[in-house]
Parts: structure tokens; C-alpha cells; sequence
């Protein structure tokens, strides 16, 4: 007995592909943002950005199942940190910026000598001056 019916046909047509990339979860169609590795040897599921190739043993998550990623007990989940997002500057950075405002905001004396002043106090320790480069006297002479 012959099927009359022809070859099953696909509910998407094969020659259309998304560029995105889609989220690994069963009847999850959200965007990928992240890609899971898990690492056997130390017990360890890596969650981090988006690896730029989708790789067989890695998994591309959506931002809810990757906020949502729980690993199998004993094991640890290491969450690297998205380095594509401006780099915020820390607390030293903002004082170190402002110590160096404050400091080329100071009057200095060359400043005034530059002036025209024509009375130039010479550093009894230098010897020679090339721009701003001096040439000084050893302590001990």
C-alpha cells in the first residue's frame, strides 16, 4: 500500500536563517546575549559574553535564563563579567584626575619668570638648562 502523501515538509522553509543567534532553551526564541561552558574536570559552568562563533559543546542563553542559571549541586558557576559596556572609572581614577587638575591649576614660578620678570632665581644645585630639562650638580661636589 503506497502513501499518497509526498515528503513531510519543514513548518520553516530551510533557506531562511536568522542572523541572530537564539537563545539554547527548548521554545526559548529570545536573542542569545550570553554562552555557557561547562568545565567537567573542575565542576564549573562559565557563563560569560557572547563568543563570537557558537561552538558545539557551548550554549547561548537569552538575559533571563542566564540570570536565571542555577549549576547541579557540588558545582560552582563562574559569571565573567561583560567587558563590551564603557568601563566605569573607580575611585582612584577620579582622584588621580583630580590631583592632576589641581596641580597644573597651581601658579608656578617658571610661569612668572616666563613672564619677563627678568629676575631669575638659579637653583644653586643646577649647572645647565636645555628646555625644560636641567642639568643638576651632584650633592656630594
Amino acid at each position: 500500500m503506497a502513501s499518497r502523501r509526498g515528503p513531510l515538509k519543514s513548518a520553516v522553509p530551510s533557506n531562511v536563517v536568522s542572523p541572530v543567534r537564539r537563545c539554547s532553551r527548548t521554545a526559548c526564541g529570545r536573542p542569545a546575549v550570553a554562552t555557557l561552558t561547562y568545565v567537567y574536570a573542575d565542576s564549573t559552568a562559565v557563563l560569560g559574553p557572547l563568543a563570537t562563533y557558537a561552538e558545539p559543546h557551548c550554549y547561548d542563553l537569552c538575559a533571563q535564563h542566564s540570570e536565571r542559571l542555577t549549576a547541579p549541586r557540588g558545582w560552582e558557576v563562574v559569571r565573567l563579567a561583560d567587558a563590551s559596556g564603557p568601563a566605569r572609572p573607580s575611585g582612584d581614577d577620579l582622584e588621580a584626575l583630580a590631583n592632576a587638575v589641581r596641580e597644573a591649576a597651581r601658579p608656578q614660578q617658571r610661569t612668572a619668570e616666563a613672564g619677563g620678570g627678568g629676575t631669575r632665581q638659579a637653583d644653586p644645585m643646577e649647572v645647565a638648562r636645555r628646555g625644560h630639562l636641567r642639568v643638576l650638580r651632584s650633592p656630594e661636589s
